[in-house]
């Protein structure tokens, strides 16, 4: 059953990180009776292991909700549920492409806050239909007033406008629906006219093949029709099309202004892209919609499979991953350590450390991480600049004229009683500030440039712990600048290892080495040998640990006598330890190569 057009309304759900958008969907599907109470459990729409676990949704998601309003008429609500991470800023622009309102979420006792801003303005670019809710309102530590105050005064949104409620009780969200009713507009475009519709996302079912995601602004699409992907003009037949309910709804038809699926047999996974246009063979539209803005990754790591057996499996399953995170790029990579396995770019270090969690899950790979680098813009002394993101490609020091890292624009709201922390904490990780503004008489925002590589490893985390989770952090790329770059081996038993090989700016490579080294001597296991772990830069060593060797008692046997006998018992050790050393090779565990990844919590 279709419903008219001026009876859908399209909205995604957009806020800072933890302010309660999953518990507000689920008050959302529990006032349309789509959900048991028996069936029922939190985060309803977060349908990954991990995003349950951690509490965090990671991947947008749409369901359609029928709903009988104030005015007596049912009404169609399309909503997207949208990640709150910066990490996943992506992920919410593809969502309010796809939609004509946004309801923007502020936690009633945090008030506004960094990704509350961005998102903001990412909505408004859009030309969105935004309204502010105050959420969390059954908490003691609730402040209204201040809240609204926050609203006019930072987002310049009318304070008369905010809804007051709470997503865990579910008081105010009845008047929040009719709201949505009342203030989101119908989506416009004729039912008639070539079809228009924009993949905002899609996944791969084992049976079925591609699903499509898609918002239709133009035009019908029935089973049956024939449709060309615009990218690449790959046509294929449509199976089957429906809406998002909490499963998917088979209905046959979509038209203007309608958020659901098409299945059309695609098997071939490279061919669909998000950002796509899909237009019908028989009445075929002039021009693709506009697509999303390219996304630029700023991480990088290579992935090998721990058996090089299952690196065709390894293959398939980034190729599936990359069908619904149109975020992650990725290219065929190879180290002398690990074999073959492929270079990723990722948006951030949790974007890492959800695609190894999924790759282990959803495909039951052992994989091993290469250390994360940002991609460096180098200078060389003959030819082109060129950008270099892997250490193992650096170019001898004596060639390069200059080298340059990536900096950005950090955004820092915080109560002012922890500013002092926080500013000593940015000059820390080469921190210079721009920017500091009095929100009102508690909150402060200020603004940094520094660079992307110090934010990387444990950036977020030290910021979290010294504001006592109050400060927000948001920021944007804007450029390069000059930096003193060098590339730092690690050596295990005089061996270099390739994929622990980290570019490092040259102050906090004696650090970055004792720390790195540090960690290794815990996690490589003893052998009968010394085995010497350095850092070294060029040629000279910056850092060394020493695990020692698994000994036996030679000298138990000798008791009495005199001292030179149990001296010769010890040289003849020590000279077979040398023989040893000479044919003894270290096996490297997989808890090594990850226990460099991890944040550096001593220093």
């Amino acid at each position: 059953m279709s419903t008219s057009q001026d009876k859908v309304r399209n909205f995604c759900i957009i806020a800072h990180i933890d302010h309660g958008k999953s518990t507000l969907a689920d008050r959302f599907l529990e006032k349309a009776q789509m959900v048991t109470e028996r069936d029922f459990h939190n985060q309803m729409l977060d349908s990954m292991d991990i995003e349950q676990e951690r509490g965090i949704t990671i991947k947008s998601q749409a369901v359609t909700i029928n709903y009988l309003a104030a005015d007596g008429e049912t009404y169609q609500l399309n909503l997207i549920d949208t990640p709150g991470h910066v990490d996943f800023a992506y992920e919410v622009s593809r969502a309010i492409t796809s939609c004509e309102g946004a309801i923007l979420l502020i936690d009633a006792s945090q008030g506004v806050e960094a990704q509350t801003l961005s998102n903001m303005y990412l909505a408004l670019e859009h030309d969105l239909e935004i309204i502010p809710v105050v959420n969390k309102m059954d908490l003691p530590s609730a402040d209204l007033e201040r809240v609204k105050e926050q609203i006019d005064h930072d987002l310049g949104l009318d304070k008369d406008l905010v809804f007051p409620i709470s997503a865990k009780t579910g008081l105010g969200v009845d008047e929040l629906m009719n709201g949505l009713v009342e203030w989101i507009p119908a989506p416009d475009g004729d039912p008639k006219a070539p079809v228009q519709a924009l993949t905002f996302d899609s996944h791969y079912d084992p049976y079925r093949g591609v699903i499509i995601h898609i918002r239709v602004f133009e035009g019908t699409i029935k089973e049956g029709d024939s449709i060309r992907l615009m990218s690449n003009g790959a046509e294929y037949k449509v199976e089957e099309a429906g809406l998002f309910r909490l499963k998917m709804e088979r209905t046959g038809t979509l038209s203007s202004g309608d958020v659901g699926y098409i299945i059309a047999g695609i098997k071939n996974i490279s061919e669909v892209r998000v950002g796509d246009t899909i237009t019908c063979v028989a009445r075929a539209a002039d021009s693709p919609l506009p697509g999303f803005r390219d996304v630029k990754p700023v991480v990088f790591s290579s992935i090998y499979p721990v058996d090089t057996n299952q690196y065709e499996e390894l293959h398939a399953a980034i190729d599936k991953l990359k069908l619904n995170d149109a975020s992650l790029i990725y290219e065929k990579d190879s180290s002398a350590a690990l074999g073959f396995g492929f270079r990723c770019g990722f948006l951030g270090l949790l974007h890492l450390e959800v695609i190894q969690e999924r790759l282990e899950r959803e495909f039951g790979l052992n994989i091993v991480l290469t250390s994360p680098s940002v991609q460096y813009h180098i200078v060389p002394q003959k030819g082109e600049p060129y950008y270099l993101d892997n250490p193992l490609n650096f170019p001898e020091p004596g060639t390069i004229q200059s080298a340059e890292e990536p900096y950005i624009t950090a955004a820092i709201i915080t109560p002012t009683e922890y500013l002092g922390n926080i500013m000593t904490l940015c000059m820390q990780k080469r921190g210079i500030q721009t920017d500091m503004n009095y929100l009102d008489e508690k909150r402060v925002e200020i603004r940094y440039d520094m660079p992307l590589a110090e934010v990387l490893f444990d950036f977020y985390d030290k910021l979290k712990s010294i504001s006592r989770g109050y400060a927000s952090f948001d920021y944007e790329v804007k450029g390069y600048q000059q930096t003193d770059l060098v590339k730092m081996d690690i050596l295990v038993n005089s061996e270099p290892v390739d994929a622990l090989s980290q570019l490092v700016f040259r102050d906090n490579a004696q650090m970055r080495g004792r720390s790195i080294c540090k960690k290794l001597k815990q996690e490589i296991p003893r052998q009968q040998f010394k085995i010497p772990i350095q850092a070294a830069i060029g040629g000279s060593f910056v850092a060394r640990e020493t695990i020692s060797a698994l000994r036996k008692d030679v000298t138990a046997k000798c008791y009495g006598g005199d001292i030179t006998r149990k001296k010769k018992l010890l040289e003849k050790q020590k000279e077979g330890k040398k023989r040893m050393k000479m044919v003894g090779n270290v096996e490297l565990p997989q808890s090594a190569f990850l226990s460099v990844l991890r944040t550096d919590d001593d220093e």
